[in-house]
């Protein structure tokens, strides 16, 4: 059977970026004029009051101090605060796209491959812009590939599964390389009027090269040693919005049709589930954990890393170790991981060991091995 390999990964990052203080400014400014003009029914007790956030707040909650978005004026614009996207021609390519081409083409020239070498798309994320054609076809076609291509979401864990997905197909012989892409536009269901979630999500778009690795050229391979998954149905987090919406018109434009989540039963439920997955994938493989060099870690929230780190590795993990992205970044859904794994390898020598792990909505679990070659 084919070992597989990933060869090569890229990153799109948008122009735009948001910092906590500009973010906190536009929300504290809805919530001085939402306060005002509902004076009376705040003092009559029918509605509670909004409270203001700032920007320390955010960072100790989250550990995010910035993210990257596709519209940055929209968003702070406190009569809005929705990012500004136009509708486009079915003619134009759509903005998943158009930022996953970028992404696929700085990933395709790391793994030193050509549209005709590669003989699948994925377009794994947590938010696809329509229901069909999808997006994966819509890029096979920008980039000039032949062979398949298809969406799936399985929220923030979605490119790990993605990765499985590949290594499969590989394995299978269905595919010899295939092109994973995590275009995230996640500001487009952030509700920026939520105190406690408005500062969360970031936008960007991450690629993956999966290859044979007798195939691969690049001077920088990663062996996939193991993948697992796993998926638990939790409510505590959701987003209810859905072509179905327009057949119940009374929901139409409430919160829920956003991204809602319950943090702390998230953190509490998630978090053990997590470090367990990859604790009993490592003694499964007779790998100890001090045996890794990094864990590439879903970048959601600071101390759901710190809390994962510590449970694998029995102690607190280096920043060297765990590396952080969601500074800059913040959460990015799937894309997340990916990024860590993307800017923070550079190091990694023959025989190096590294988790690439994710986490999010279902619940799901993706964690995958892999070695330097």
């Amino acid at each position: 059977m084919s070992e597989v390999v990933i060869s090569g990964t890229g990153l799109f990052t948008p122009a735009q970026s948001i910092s906590n203080a500009e973010l906190v400014e536009s929300f504290n400014t809805w919530v001085e004029q939402f306060n005002a003009e509902n004076a009376a029914a705040i003092a009559a007790g029918d509605i509670a009051a909004m409270q203001p956030s700032s920007a320390e707040f955010v960072e100790k909650a989250s550990g995010i101090k910035s993210r990257y978005v596709i519209d940055k004026t929209g968003i702070l614009d406190p009569q809005r605060m929705v990012p500004r996207i136009p509708e486009r021609p079915d003619s134009s390519p759509s903005i998943q796209c158009e930022i996953a081409v970028a992404a696929a083409r700085e990933a395709m020239a790391q793994a030193g491959k050509q549209a005709s070498d590669i003989d699948a798309v994925i377009v794994a994320c947590s938010n696809l812009q329509r229901a069909y054609p999808a997006i994966a076809v819509e890029v096979q076609d920008a980039l000039g590939i032949e062979g398949f291509g298809f969406d799936m979401n399985v929220a923030c864990s979605s490119a790990t599964f993605g990765i499985q997905q590949a290594r499969d197909s590989i394995r299978s012989g269905s595919a010899r390389c295939v092109l994973i892409l995590n275009p995230e536009i996640c500001s487009g269901h952030l509700n920026f009027r939520d105190r406690d979630s408005h500062f969360i999500f970031g936008d960007v778009c991450t690629a993956i090269i999966v290859e044979r690795a007798e195939d691969a050229t690049a001077s920088e391979t990663y062996r996939i040693v193991d993948s697992r998954l796993q998926t638990l149905f939790s409510n505590n987090i959701r987003n209810n919005f859905g072509f179905l919406n327009r057949a119940a018109e009374e929901g139409i434009g409430k919160p829920d049709k956003l991204f809602v989540q319950e943090g702390r039963k998230v953190f509490k439920e998630v978090c053990p589930a997590v470090a367990k997955q990859i604790s009993d994938q490592l003694q499964g493989l007779d790998i100890a954990s001090g045996q890794l060099k990094r864990l590439w870690l879903h970048q959601a929230n600071l101390s759901m890393n710190q809390l994962i780190s510590r449970k694998v590795l029995g102690r607190d993990a280096t920043a060297d170790e765990a590396p952080t992205i969601l500074d800059e970044y913040a959460n990015t859904s799937s894309a997340g991981s990916i990024i860590a794994f993307h800017k923070h390898r550079a190091d990694f020598a023959s025989g190096d060991l590294g988790v690439l792990c994710s986490f999010g909505a279902g619940y799901s679990i993706g964690s995958v091995i892999l070695q330097r070659r």
